[in-house]
């Protein structure tokens, strides 16, 4: 009788050790916690590229960056373009200056004979001719006199616009008189930059000079200083 109660006693040992053990294995699997889900995270798969739903992220500053939005043109780590220079706005709306300008004259026969100064702006520039403009001549810098009683009406220049302003280099009836070829012209007395033009062999006595007009015919001189209107 004692062998056999032995051998169920090893029995039932055996048997209360894998009760244990298979206890202790289903305790360690219901006890292992689940894998966290991320809602909206997406699925990584070996070459690092992403998949699904866009992940939601908080910034530092507390912001939602969730995606981009689509169409907004700010997406995060790109620069909005900043709108590009338009064209060179400098040379409007001012008074012109003798660089803003193309000068040129020529001898005319009417009235006597005179010079017929013109000036038209240069490409890109819109500007305003005051007044009348500032003709020397020689050397020693003898000035040409208003012509005028008054001085006229700004003249806008653009484009193909042309002011038109009249020299009389002698308003003397005598011989008297400096022979010369070339006049300076600028747009204004204290303009830094006067242009010298050709005009031919002149007699410089006492010259006036009359405003700027926007039609040639306005500005033929007259012979006899500020006091004539003509």
């Amino acid at each position: 009788m004692k062998p056999l109660f032995r051998s169920t006693a090893l029995a039932v040992t055996s048997l209360a050790s894998i009760a244990v053990l298979t206890a202790c294995q289903d305790e360690s699997t219901t006890a292992a916690p689940k894998p966290a889900t991320t809602t909206g995270a997406p699925a990584q798969d070996g070459a690092g590229s992403a998949s699904g739903a866009p992940a939601t992220t908080t910034a530092p500053d507390g912001t939602d960056k969730t995606g981009a939005t689509e169409g907004s043109g700010d997406a995060e780590g790109q620069e909005t373009p900043q709108d590009e220079p338009g064209t060179d706005k400098s040379g409007y709306g001012q008074v012109c200056g003798s660089n803003d300008v193309v000068f040129a004259a020529r001898s005319e026969t009417q009235a006597g004979g005179y010079i017929l100064i013109t000036a038209t702006a240069k490409p890109g520039i819109s500007c305003s001719l005051d007044g009348l403009p500032v003709v020397a001549f020689g050397s020693d810098g003898t000035e040409a006199s208003p012509a005028e009683q008054s001085v006229g009406d700004p003249v806008a220049l653009s484009g193909s616009a042309t002011a038109y302003a009249g020299v009389n280099p002698k308003t003397t009836k005598d011989n008297t008189g400096k022979e010369l070829e070339q006049i300076i012209v600028s747009a204004a007395a204290d303009d830094p930059a006067p242009v010298s033009l050709e005009v031919g062999p002149i007699v410089v006595d006492d010259p006036i000079v009359t405003n700027w007009h926007t039609a040639p015919q306005d500005a033929v001189p007259g012979n006899g200083g500020a006091a004539d209107g003509s």
